[in-house]
């Protein structure tokens, strides 16, 4: 199949989808959410020819879908990026979108709107192309991926696909893997009294420090024992901790909250139990030590064999557009893969090469948002025909 990626057209989208302000506004309360760069995208879908639909769970957190269809008999293939990107409040200009250096600068042009980019151009040039594949085309532009993935997970509610790629950036290596979350808070309760009379004081903040002194002796043992070939070990830290009323006041309450980072293979009912029974013990060698654990969010771990056939097919079109030979990795950072592979969707993550995710200058390598588009289209080309 005949097929143009236009440079140009691929730079062009990428500097105005970072033109556009959609800081996530559930991380920052002036953060210009999705439906502006979602209507954005829609409008140069459609420009091509390719069918538009929108999800939005909750008021302003857009999501676009936008379809190429083949004419049938065909394995259907998915192109997906989120259009959310984190907050701006210690960049200089955020939004400038500056070319420079063979770069792009701003907030998301790595994280990820040039891959974002880079998916539009794909399916536009597929659409444009000299003929039909027999297999759908369709590209999902989440909302909310940099906190509680509601985007994705409303668009699976109606949309599957055989098998989906999601661009989150690698620079240019085939992803095979990437560790999940559980966050947990712990509220330890103590009993208030002067700081004089121990004989009447629980200390909350002390019990707290016992239980995170045997949670670091666990995560030694744990990072010990169990280890990935693409991820290494599992790891947990204590992310906050408050408590307290008064210097002089034995404190009544602590709240601890934790982050424990999984690999596949773990479950989160056992690093729950792990947890739970650090605590058990505390409250068995002292009985005023009491404590209540809590699952606040579970996201789970990624891997894909790496004889799926869309990631054989990914990079047989990789040899074949970039003329080397693919990388293959794991990564560590969370992201929407665990959500369609667990929807029963083959998936693989491969995008862009750059650096600053979440950082004070960020960047993206023009460069790679041309290979990044070219290998997209030729695999929907050899996946889909």
């Amino acid at each position: 199949m005949s097929f143009k990626i236009d440079r140009a057209f691929v730079q062009e989208v990428a500097q105005r989808l970072v033109q556009i302000d959609s800081v996530n506004p559930s991380l920052a309360a002036d953060g210009g959410g999705e439906r502006e760069i979602a209507q954005y995208c829609a409008g140069v879908l459609e420009s091509h020819g390719i069918a538009v639909d929108f999800s939005e769970p909750e008021p302003g957190r857009v999501s676009v879908i936008g379809t190429l269809s083949g004419s049938g008999n065909g394995k259907s293939l998915m192109f997906n990026a989120h259009i959310d990107t984190v907050g701006v409040s210690e960049m200089n200009d955020p939004f400038s979108g500056e070319m420079r250096d063979g770069k792009l600068w701003g907030r998301g042009t790595f994280d990820m709107k040039g891959s974002a980019a880079s998916c539009i151009a794909a399916i536009c040039a597929l659409a444009d192309a000299d003929r039909k594949l027999n297999g759908d085309i369709v590209v999902t532009l989440v909302a909310d991926e940099e906190y509680e993935s509601i985007g994705m997970q409303d668009v699976l509610k109606t949309v599957r696909t055989d098998a989906a790629i999601v661009t989150e950036p690698t620079q240019l290596q085939i992803c095979l893997a990437h560790k999940g979350f559980i966050w947990y808070e712990i509220d330890f309760q103590g009993r208030a009294a002067h700081g004089s009379r121990f004989d009447l004081g629980i200390d909350a903040n002390m019990n707290a420090g016992r239980y995170l002194a045997a949670v670091h002796e666990y995560q030694q043992e744990l990072q010990a024992k169990h280890q990935h070939p693409l991820l290494g070990p599992p790891s947990l830290h204590a992310a906050m901790i408050k408590g307290g009323s008064g210097i002089s006041t034995y404190a009544d309450q602590c709240q601890l909250h934790i982050e424990r980072r999984t690999i596949p293979g773990e479950t989160a009912s056992a690093a729950t139990a792990d947890l739970q029974q650090l605590l058990t013990h505390l409250a068995t060698a002292d009985p005023d030590a009491k404590a209540e654990l809590k699952t606040l969010c579970i996201r789970d771990p990624f891997e894909v064999d790496r004889n799926a056939e869309i990631v054989r097919c990914l990079a047989q079109s990789y040899q074949s557009r970039l003329q080397i030979e693919p990388a293959f990795v794991g990564d560590t950072p969370w992201m929407d893969a665990a959500l369609l592979a667990a929807a029963g969707v083959e998936t693989v993550v491969f995008g862009a090469t750059g650096g600053g995710a979440h950082a004070r200058e960020e960047w993206v390598e023009l460069d790679s948002l041309q290979a990044l588009a070219e290998v997209l289209a030729e695999t929907a080309s050899n996946y889909c025909h």
